[in-house]
């Protein structure tokens, strides 16, 4: 919470303009959503350097080179979106659930990006959803969706993927790729504001004839397996830094 109000609070007047224009996108009837993406990036820079959080990207060379694809990452949460908004090179939308999609700003951000509010309680409105998904990924757009259906609170563990989450990529036929965040819970789960560093690992794609013939409960969990690896992996130099100097 700390964090959020240092944000907010650092550059009142340049945050008030940045809003305007991405409230500006969000009521307008046809959507150019590479210029929403482009306030929605800038906001999202501005408050990150505020808040004294750096991202650390890696793997960007193994986004598809064409869109019409469905990113897959574990989930820490609410600054999960802050990472791929000033991380990713190119607009996306995405699938957050109903509850989260009225916060302000974020309900902005939604809308302008053409994003979709997910209401998990409910089967039909999810299946909707989920085709709604499916065409726009069909037609060129990218989509970020949460497998885990809710964030984690085990840290850098992920949650047990829903194999439901990736039906809409299944019937795009579209590349998958997996994204692992390191650290994205410290920001606004831990008091204060002193520099933090999160990381993103873009993976390289799962392509549909790889995954075609796989249930989709397989393909989530070969996603999961992928991302825990990558974890371990960017995680493995702290640890190991870290042990050598408890035995020193």
């Amino acid at each position: 919470m700390h964090r959020i109000v240092y944000m907010v609070l650092s550059h009142p007047l340049k945050a008030a303009y940045l809003f305007s224009r991405i409230w500006w996108c969000s009521v307008q009837k046809k959507k150019d959503y590479a210029e929403s993406f482009k306030w929605a990036k800038k906001t999202t820079i501005l408050a990150n350097k505020a808040g004294n959080v750096t991202i650390e990207s890696h793997g960007l060379e193994n986004i598809p080179k064409e869109d019409g694809f469905v990113l897959f990452p574990n989930h820490q949460g609410l600054f999960d979106m802050l990472v791929f908004l000033e991380s990713f090179p190119r607009p996306f939308a995405f699938v957050i659930k109903k509850e989260a999609s009225n916060i302000i700003l974020l309900k902005q951000v939604t809308k302008s990006l053409g994003s979709l509010a997910i209401d998990r309680e409910d089967i039909r409105q999810s299946m909707t959803v989920i085709k709604t998904m499916t065409e726009e990924v069909k037609k060129g757009r990218n989509f970020l969706i949460f497998a885990e259906g809710t964030r984690s609170r085990q840290g850098n563990v992920p949650l047990e993927f829903k194999g439901g989450s990736f039906k809409s990529a299944v019937k795009a036929k579209c590349p998958i790729v997996p994204c692992a965040l390191i650290d994205s819970f410290v920001p606004f789960d831990q008091k204060g504001t002193k520099p933090v560093a999160v990381k993103i690992i873009y993976l390289k794609p799962l392509l549909y004839e790889e995954y075609k013939d796989m249930k989709t409960v397989e393909i989530a969990n070969e996603v999961r397996t992928r991302i825990v690896e990558a974890i371990a992996q960017y995680t493995k130099p702290e640890n190991d830094s870290e042990n050598r100097s408890t035995q020193a």
